[in-house]
């Protein structure tokens, strides 16, 4: 699995006009489930979002993670994360989990996430998502559970 986090000071997900996820401070999630991922993958990956420590301490260094900073996730489907694109100029999909798997494990994700105290917003899977968000910093870290 792959998570693409963004720290934003405000992020928001629409699908047909209508605003379905929508957090303030916190993180901006766009999750890849990959084909050979586990449950035990999701969870990994799940722990490292919400402990990541990039929201700054009193101090100014990065020391607190986004429950710490009182903050919130936005997890986004975001298949072509597990793009290959090695070769050529047409990204490959192959490295992506079947669609029934992958739905199944990003709600999986969300839900664990919940469970470790955090408040999750989402977007919708499969959908035509338009996402917008404030990057605070800019700061985005690539995060794998491999």
């Amino acid at each position: 699995m792959k998570a693409l986090i963004q720290r934003v000071s405000q992020a928001k997900v629409e699908v047909a006009g209508s605003t379905i996820g929508v957090i303030e401070r916190g993180l901006l999630v766009l999750l890849a489930v990959e084909a050979g991922d586990s449950e035990a993958d999701l969870r990994k990956l799940a722990e490292k979002v919400c402990r990541y420590r990039v929201f700054s301490d009193d101090n100014g260094k990065m020391n607190l993670n986004v429950q710490q900073a009182g903050g919130a996730l936005l997890v986004v489907s975001q298949f072509t994360l597990a793009a290959d694109t090695q070769s050529g100029l047409r990204p490959s999909f192959t490295p992506a989990a079947a669609p029934e798997l992958a739905q199944q494990y990003y709600q999986a994700f969300c839900t664990y996430c919940r469970e470790l105290g955090l408040k999750v917003a989402t977007g919708q899977f499969a959908a035509d998502m338009q996402v917008s968000l404030t990057n605070d910093g800019p700061v985005t870290f690539m995060l794998e559970s491999r």
